[in-house]
């Protein structure tokens, strides 16, 4: 089972923003389960927390993906 205790190797200038330390990382240290990115800069990694909330507001007012009034997904249907 070595496979899957090797290291993941990143490359030079990726930035994640680290959901276990709650701080920006150069190179993947941590596991990708508890990390955000790659990004370009350590700024933009910085804002992973805000980027992500936006994104979730985005989705969960998207008219096209909308559950029905008492909760229920929409089995799929879209608006066009």
């Amino acid at each position: 089972m070595a496979l899957f205790k090797k290291r993941t190797v990143g490359k030079p200038g990726e930035w994640y923003y680290c959901l276990q330390h709650k701080k920006v990382e150069e190179g993947p240290e941590c596991p990708a389960k508890d990390r955000f990115g790659p990004y370009g800069t350590p700024e933009e990694a910085a804002r992973a927390m805000e980027t992500a909330r936006d994104r979730n507001a985005e989705w969960e007012t998207d008219p096209r993906w909308h559950d029905t009034p008492d909760g229920t997904p929409d089995e799929g249907r879209r608006e066009t």
